[in-house]
């Protein structure tokens, strides 16, 4: 065996080394300062406040705290009195609180875990943070220090509580401000995604496991084995590049859901697209008038729809008569916003004698085509069944069959539900999120993927059909490193943690 490993491709042997050290290595931490910081917001006063403590030395912060001599009991809450350490009068206290104490390894950091559970005052807070500073005693070897942004996941991460993945989860889970961006992100968090790139990381090391019996014994075998392994692994590889591809689909379509699904507002001025805003929102977001051209910019308006985060924009009604110079500016502006926009809503005035200007008609098949695409016409309280009829005839004319047509009445308030239900199905086809969970993954992982993953696959395929069996193992073992950098299973992944963690919070 220890022959063999000798002869193995220098990536192999790298994956080998680096998956015995993640299983059996001691914490990572063990040495490190004991660190502390508060984990609510900051700056606010609330009821309570978080102040959670990891490291070697969470018993000696507890003892001095609390003015005992007992070391806490491991998951159990208790209710004591926290003094400053500083202070030896009656001056001392600080605060009441609850503090629960966490023993290593089965902890968030795998480091023994203090949190101070206290009110929430600006002077409590502070108090409570001095005096654990205070304790700080390089020459006694109590090392003690204020955390940095996100060390205390990757503490979590260097004592192989969860892989890099499942910190972007966390990072994202923080972040998300829907409940479809909570289930994409709760998927990296709990380890889905880990799971799929370990089974990834499997495939490509048994083969080139099986590569490197044709590189160790191939003197010994026949030519027609040698090709029958190398075509076997060639058919893996092709159906794993095919898998890679699909994930790599899907989560660019589920990114959208991180950034929002931009929707534009389109059409001729008092078609009634600020009274439309107004009543998706149910707030007098935009001013509402009967003059016509009341809109002369664009106006955001970030929306949760039904799970999803949406990005309304209002613009100005688009004529081709206007000579106000503000007026074309925002008509300009307008149909920028329509062209970068994930999906456009027509706004149809029924009692216009042209129901759709040629310039704006000729403006949609220009620059519309191909994005989700809905008319919407308005005032539906001035027509009756007959006349609905007619119009959305005329525009499924215009427009094609295919065309969505939807009738509201902004005044009335009918026909928003059916219109919110409709762009509901729109937000789940546009994040591919018709069927299950979304898949979510950063801009990292998705770099990693293209630029190593796929990358190597695709050497592989090139040194295996010039029979370069040595190199074709390099690929492989290219492409299980990339897999490695995403999951941080890679010897010398250290360059890549300042991107993973910079975005966090002081007390995550």
């Amino acid at each position: 065996m220890y022959r063999r490993l000798g002869t193995l491709p220098p990536s192999f042997v790298g994956i080998f080394r680096t998956s015995w050290r993640m299983e059996y290595s001691v914490p990572a931490t063990v040495d490190h300062p004991t660190i502390y910081a508060l984990s609510t917001p900051a700056g606010l006063k609330s009821a309570i406040a978080v102040i959670r403590i990891s490291g070697t030395n969470s018993k000696y912060v507890y003892k001095k705290l609390t003015r005992t001599k007992k070391a806490p009991l491991s998951h159990k809450a208790s209710v004591r009195n926290l003094y400053d350490p500083t202070v030896h009068n009656e001056k001392s206290l600080l605060d009441n609180a609850l503090t629960l104490f966490f023993e290593q390894p089965k902890t968030f950091t795998g480091e023994d875990v203090l949190e101070l559970h206290v009110h929430g005052g600006k002077a409590v807070v502070s108090g409570v943070l001095k005096a654990i500073e205070s304790l700080h005693d390089f020459e006694e070897g109590y090392q003690i220090r204020y955390a940095q942004p996100g060390e205390f996941s990757m503490r979590g991460f260097q004592n192989g509580k969860f892989d890099l993945t499942q910190v972007e989860g966390v990072g994202d889970l923080i972040d998300a401000e829907t409940e479809i961006q909570r289930k994409s992100a709760i998927c990296s968090f709990r380890g889905d995604t880990k799971v799929r790139f370990s089974i990834w990381r499997e495939k490509i090391v048994a083969n080139i496991a099986q590569l490197a019996a044709v590189i160790d014994f191939g003197d010994d075998t026949e030519i027609d084995d040698i090709e029958m392994i190398v075509n076997g692994v060639n058919k893996t590889m092709l159906e794993l590049k095919q898998d890679i591809e699909q994930f790599l689909h899907k989560t660019q379509k589920s990114n959208i859901l991180k950034s929002g699904i931009k929707l534009a507002l389109l059409g001729p001025p008092n078609a009634g697209k600020s009274s439309l805003l107004n009543s998706i929102t149910n707030d007098e977001t935009a001013i509402v008038s009967n003059t016509p051209g009341t809109t002369r910019d664009t106006i955001d308006v970030p929306l949760d729809i039904n799970g999803y985060k949406i990005i309304i924009t209002d613009t100005a009604g688009i004529r081709s008569n206007a000579i106000d110079e503000i007026e074309v500016i925002g008509i300009n502006r307008a149909k920028l916003k329509c062209a970068n926009s994930d999906i456009v809503l027509l706004l149809i005035d029924p009692t216009n004698r042209q129901l759709v200007l040629n310039d704006l008609k000729q403006y949609i098949r220009e620059h519309i085509d191909g994005k989700k695409f809905v008319i919407v016409i308005n005032k539906t309280d001035l027509l009756n069944e007959q006349q609905l009829k007619e119009i959305k005839t005329d525009l499924c004319l215009q427009f094609g069959p295919s065309v969505s047509i939807m009738g509201v009445s902004c005044l009335e308030k009918k026909g928003i539900d059916n219109l919110i239900h409709t762009l509901t199905d729109i937000f789940k086809d546009i994040s591919d999120s018709t069927d299950e969970d979304p898949i979510s993954v950063s801009k990292r992982v998705q770099e990693i993927l293209k630029n190593d993953v796929l990358y190597g696959i695709d050497e592989f395929v090139h040194f295996a059909e010039t029979n370069d069996v040595v190199m074709a193992s390099e690929s492989l073992g290219f492409a299980a490193d990339g897999i490695g950098k995403i999951t941080g299973e890679t010897v010398g992944v250290e360059e890549i943690l300042g991107v993973v963690f910079s975005n966090f919070c002081v007390g995550k």
